[in-house]
C-alpha cells in the first residue's frame, strides 16, 4: 500500500522541491504584478480624478489609433483591388 505522505505530496500546498528555473522566474513575476497593481490601485485610491482622467485619455488615444489605422487599412486594401473580374 501507498503511504499517505506519498499521496499529499505537491497537494499540501508547500511544494517538497524548491522552484528552479521557468517555474521560479514565473513566481516572481507574479509576485512583481501583484505588488504592481497594488501600487497602481492604491495610486488611484489617492487620487481618484487624475486616474480617471489618465484612464479617459488612453480609452481616447486608443479608439483614434484604431480607426486611423482601419480607415487607412482598409482604404489601401480597397485600392489594391482595381481588378476587373467580370472579364
Amino acid at each position: 500500500m501507498v503511504a499517505k505522505q506519498n499521496l499529499n505530496a505537491g497537494f499540501t500546498g508547500t511544494p517538497t522541491e524548491q522552484p528552479e528555473g521557468l517555474t521560479k522566474a514565473a513566481k516572481s513575476a507574479a509576485k512583481e504584478m501583484k505588488r504592481e497593481a497594488y501600487a497602481v490601485a492604491s495610486g488611484a485610491r489617492e487620487q481618484p480624478y487624475t486616474a480617471s482622467a489618465l484612464l479617459l485619455t488612453t480609452g481616447i488615444l486608443a479608439f483614434g489609433l484604431g480607426y486611423v489605422l482601419g480607415y487607412v487599412l482598409g482604404r489601401s486594401s480597397a485600392e489594391s483591388s482595381t481588378r476587373v473580374y467580370w472579364r
